[in-house]
């Protein structure tokens, strides 16, 4: 029987291995930077590293944190775009049917957060948070989703995927147009020259490994001299990566077929090692799946692992190593204000808007699902994290407010994990076995 691959199945399957691997280094972290030894953790992550050569001037010097936060997580963002792109073009974005639920709710889950932010908070130095509880963590939410197993229809882990990819290009854009920095047009503008000769070449089908890697740190390094922040060079990167496939589908089958004749035809003489012909036929079928898949399936296939078990949790353990202490909790009501703004404001916001584009008849309810499990799938997407993690390090950078608003987000993130989990074990019929079985 064929097994056909599903690039958003795979990718609900990496996301929640890497979830528990991203648990287990916020915990590390957090006990690490409240140990003993914490002063070996803030050490090593704000020891400054130089890439480049000094004495010409042509350096970059960092922090490692900020090596991780704003060169790793480039790689993390590239991968973020690259689903994009293939979502809209082939996936559960690429229709306004399969796109209008998970749309409304991702635009319920920025606009009630960021306004409820802004009404609870009453201090000018913390107006620069408003961004930090409108994001979701794809991992975290998938990861705690598949701890409920089979009895989750899959038709809520893609709505929840989908959804929280769109939430993805919100928080992209808010970075984007409102996190930036001393502004320096040139750089931008040979930037985006670049990204728009690759775009060129991508409309004509070719492609090189070496000339993206190439390209992709030239264009790293003026984003990040134009003040944008350079993870956004990895988003627009990706949405120029080629997706024409080299050969055709019926090609592909006749060619690996050969191929494959040929190694049953020729005689294994030595157990240890194949014979010249069944080596070349290995090669040909080799080069023939690389045809067959288009630069962004093979690198969104190539980075997914890493992304979920190598650079998301390493971002976690260089930036959710918080110290608690009294100077922190004196902050008490930016903490408050962002964890009220995840958990109420972005589960009202999500459950609401779905829930009126439903009533409209503008949306459709995913199948299998109803609005108990709707409002369950509602909190495990307040579940902020990484992202605003990544967006509070953006806003208070620096600043005796980011401590407070990690303890924020971690806090806001564990409620809305905790409630999100128990509500859909409650809600979730445990004889869904058979129908999500088919559905896998």
């Amino acid at each position: 029987m064929a097994v056909k691959y599903n690039p958003i199945k795979h990718f609900i399957k990496t996301s929640s291995y890497g979830s528990f691997i991203l648990i287990g280094c916020t915990v590390l972290a957090l006990v690490w930077a409240n140990s003993p030894w914490s002063e070996s953790y803030f050490k090593l992550f704000q020891e400054n590293f130089t890439i480049g050569f000094t004495e010409s001037n042509f350096a970059i010097s960092k922090a490692l944190y900020l090596w991780i936060n704003d060169g790793l997580m480039t790689i993390f963002f590239f991968y973020v775009g690259l689903e994009i792109k293939r979502e809209v073009l082939a996936g559960e974005l690429s229709t306004l049917n399969k796109a209008a639920m998970p749309i409304f709710a991702a635009i319920g889950g920025i606009l009630v957060p960021i306004t409820l932010f802004l009404i609870l908070n009453n201090q000018d130095s913390t107006l620069r948070g408003w961004g930090i509880p409108m994001a979701t963590d794809i991992a975290f939410s998938l990861g705690i989703l598949s701890l409920l197993g089979k009895r989750v229809p899959l038709s809520l882990k893609i709505f929840l995927t989908a959804f929280a990819i769109i939430d993805d290009i919100g928080a992209i854009l808010i970075i984007a147009f409102f996190y930036a920095e001393n502004l320096q047009l040139n750089y931008l503008i040979i930037g985006c020259g670049i990204i728009g000769i690759f775009a060129i070449l991508s409309r004509i089908g070719f492609y090189s490994n070496y000339l993206l890697l190439t390209g992709s740190v030239v264009v790293w390094i003026l984003f990040l001299k134009s003040g944008i922040h350079p993870t956004i060079a990895g988003v627009l990167m990706a949405l120029v990566i080629p997706t024409i496939r080299m050969t055709e589908p019926e090609k592909f089958i006749s060619k690996t077929k050969k191929a494959t004749e040929a190694f049953k035809e020729s005689e294994v003489k030595n157990a240890l090692a194949l014979s010249p012909e069944q080596t070349s036929a290995v090669k040909d079928t080799d080069k023939l799946t690389k045809k067959i898949q288009s630069p962004l399936e093979r690198l969104e296939h190539a980075l997914s692992g890493w992304v979920s078990v190598v650079i998301m949790p390493i971002f976690a353990l260089a930036n959710a190593g918080i110290k608690i202490d009294l100077n922190a909790l004196t902050h008490q009501a930016l903490i408050s204000n962002i964890a009220i703004s995840m958990v109420v404001g972005k589960v009202v916001g999500i459950f609401t808007f779905s829930y009126l584009s439903c009533k409209l008849g503008l949306a459709i309810l995913p199948k299998g699902v109803d609005l108990k499990q709707l409002l369950g799938i509602s909190f495990l997407g307040a579940i902020g994290f990484t992202m605003s993690l990544f967006i509070g390090e953006l806003a208070f950078r620096e600043n005796s407010l980011l401590v407070p608003s990690k303890i924020g987000i971690l806090l806001g993130s564990l409620i809305a994990g905790i409630i999100g989990y128990f509500l859909l074990k409650h809600f979730l019929n445990p004889n869904n076995k058979s129908v999500v079985n088919k559905s896998n």
